[in-house]
């Protein structure tokens, strides 16, 4: 039985150098400043406005020293205020962002599976045209969609002004293009041959989506309808023109009327409901957040 010889010199043993403050910050350190500094600059508006909340003046003049007096008094004014219907709005709220959000990843999945497996003609020019569309921002369509809902309310009232369903069909169109679009790039890096094995075996199109395909994009289809539903919630202008009912009204129209009145506004009020508002927001986004990077990333290269 032998042992190998060990080394006798040790000037060859590699020593570890000292830390070098200089040579730690140019090549990691400055990222941590970065970092910490986005934080800061990212936690500071939530911060002022959850302050703001908790002052009971209801004034944003005290909130300049971050929570110098702390109160719940805002809280209990907008949820017992009977002219601010809060929680209305905030149901309101929930349904027609809830509505949009899943029937955008529903309808947004079908056409960004047949745009991906699907070759029929007019595909690739249905492709441009969803990107072009998009060029335009959606507030000048909003004389134009004023028009078309009031129009469709003569014959169908269900769908008209004030209603929520006509709402609705408003953010589908204008979401659908883009989460599509979005939707595509994923699908295309699903593997074809799944699709063709599935065929051999008998299945069709609809049971390929339906079975297969969607269990393996749940990543992109939870990123869709968290921005679906983030921007159905702060979306105004369009909520604005088309619901102007009190009771009908979403918590971005709602909550302005607190501060439209510079003499009597209640910004602490409006502080409170903001976040409030966040809440479903943030727990939606804790809910999905391990299909968020994936679901960001997969689909930009193919």
């Amino acid at each position: 039985m032998s042992t190998a010889a060990l080394p006798t010199d040790i000037s060859t043993i590699p020593t570890k150098r000292p830390f070098n403050f200089g040579r730690w910050f140019s090549q990691t350190g400055w990222r941590h400043v970065v970092g910490v500094v986005m934080v800061i600059f990212s936690l500071f508006p939530i911060i002022f406005v959850i302050s703001s909340s908790l002052n009971p003046n209801g004034t944003l003049t005290g909130s300049n020293a971050l929570f110098s007096t702390i109160g719940l008094d805002s809280y209990i004014r907008i949820l017992n205020d009977p002219q601010v219907p809060f929680m209305p709005w905030f149901g309101n709220t929930l349904i027609v962002a809830g509505i949009t959000s899943v029937a955008t990843v529903f309808l947004g999945a079908l056409a960004a599976y047949a745009f991906s497996r699907m070759r029929f003609k007019g595909r690739r020019f249905g492709l441009m045209s969803i990107v072009i569309v998009q060029m335009f921002p959606q507030i000048l369509a909003v004389v134009a969609i004023f028009l078309l809902v009031s129009t469709l309310g003569d014959w169908f009232p269900s769908i008209g002004l004030e209603t929520h369903a006509g709402l609705i069909l408003v953010y589908l169109g204008g979401a659908l293009g883009v989460n599509t679009y979005l939707m595509y790039g994923f699908f295309n890096t699903i593997p074809k041959d799944i699709d063709e094995a599935a065929k051999i075996d008998g299945a069709g199109h609809a049971r390929i989506f339906f079975t297969i395909i969607l269990r393996l994009v749940a990543p992109i289809l939870a990123v869709v309808a968290l921005l679906s539903f983030i921007a159905t919630v702060n979306e105004f202008v369009v909520a604005s023109v088309l619901l102007t009912e009190t009771d009908s009204q979403t918590l971005a129209v709602g909550l302005t009327k607190l501060v439209s009145n510079p003499r009597y506004a209640d910004w602490s009020a409006f502080s409170a409901g903001a976040v409030m508002a966040a809440l479903p927001v943030v727990a939606l986004f804790l809910f999905l957040q391990k299909y968020i990077v994936g679901g960001l990333t997969a689909g930009a290269v193919k």
